[in-house]
């Protein structure tokens, strides 16, 4: 009994009280590997952002900060529309009339050839077609150009008429009744335009106005008749008359220049992936004496490179 308390007072080792001392001393130095991994990953993870991110690669650090999207580069794409085509034909038979009044009192002194003889006429149409553009950016400043071409369907205006007028010549005073049936066609077959385009990138957005220039081709017809019945007065040498001349003229593929400008957005839906809504404008200079502008709504998807 003695023996056993000297024991453990001294602290001497013993078989009982070696083994759960021995293991306590192991646990703890195990133990400390792990703390110190997990504190290490604390101060990782709580490291300031700013410092994280100046470590990363530029393609991913730009890609999550940025509050615009990007549209340099080339872009290409397929749309359709509907157009709005109004044409003035108050010209279109000018040039026969006068050619088959020349040398005449009636045309001399009162212009027939100058009377609005054909109304103007307002058609619907469809149309589509494709362009390809390239744009530079600046943040959020968008410049570009691009050039597109667009067939149409059913886009063709017609109109005619008949006026009836009685002038008296001097000095002859011969009372001519002056009749004049006129028609005229227009159709647009397809243009082209060449476009400056400026925009302003806001996020997935990029509304954008456009100005620039046109060309399209045409086919035209337009018809002519004059009827004057003359009456000279009791008395005179002149004598009575009734004459009656027709004239045409029309070219297919005539080709005329013309101007442009347009609002647009384009919204990007995919990252190299976007969809296009476009109000133009386009005004043709004259063809065959009538002249032809035109609204067109229109719908598009398009790619950028």
């Amino acid at each position: 009994m003695g023996w056993l308390r000297t024991s453990v007072a001294s602290g001497a080792p013993s078989a009982i009280s070696g083994a759960p001392h021995g293991r306590h001393r192991d646990s703890s130095r195990r133990g400390r590997g792990p703390r110190a991994g997990l504190a290490a990953l604390a101060l990782i993870l709580l490291a300031p952002a700013g410092a994280v991110a100046a470590d990363m690669p530029d393609f991913l650090r730009g890609s999550y900060t940025q509050t615009y999207g990007r549209w340099d580069g080339i872009n290409v794409g397929v749309q359709v529309g509907a157009s709005n085509m109004n044409t003035d034909f108050g010209n279109s038979t000018s040039g026969l009339i006068a050619y088959i009044l020349r040398n005449t009192e009636v045309e001399d002194q009162f212009s027939p050839s100058t009377w609005t003889t054909v109304p103007p006429d307002t058609t619907n149409g469809r149309q589509y077609g494709a362009f390809i553009g390239y744009n530079w950016q600046w943040d959020q400043l968008v410049l570009g150009m691009d050039a597109a071409y667009n067939r149409l369907s059913s886009l063709n205006a017609f109109s005619g008429d008949t006026i009836t007028r009685q002038v008296v010549t001097t000095p002859d005073n011969v009372n001519n009744l002056l009749t004049i049936t006129a028609q005229s066609s227009l159709k647009l077959v397809d243009y082209a335009t060449v476009r400056a385009r400026a925009g302003y990138a806001m996020g997935q957005f990029l509304p954008y106005a456009t100005i620039g220039a046109a060309v399209g081709r045409f086919n035209y017809a337009n018809t002519a008749t004059v009827h004057n019945v003359g009456t000279p007065p009791s008395g005179s040498l002149i004598l009575p008359f009734d004459v009656t001349n027709t004239l045409s003229n029309g070219k297919d593929n005539a080709i005329v220049g013309g101007f442009e400008v347009g609002l647009g957005m384009d919204v990007a839906v995919l990252p190299n992936v976007f969809l296009r809504g476009e109000w133009e404008f386009v005004a043709f200079a004259p063809v065959g004496g009538s002249r032809a502008s035109m609204n067109t709504g229109r719908v598009g998807v398009g790619m950028k490179f």
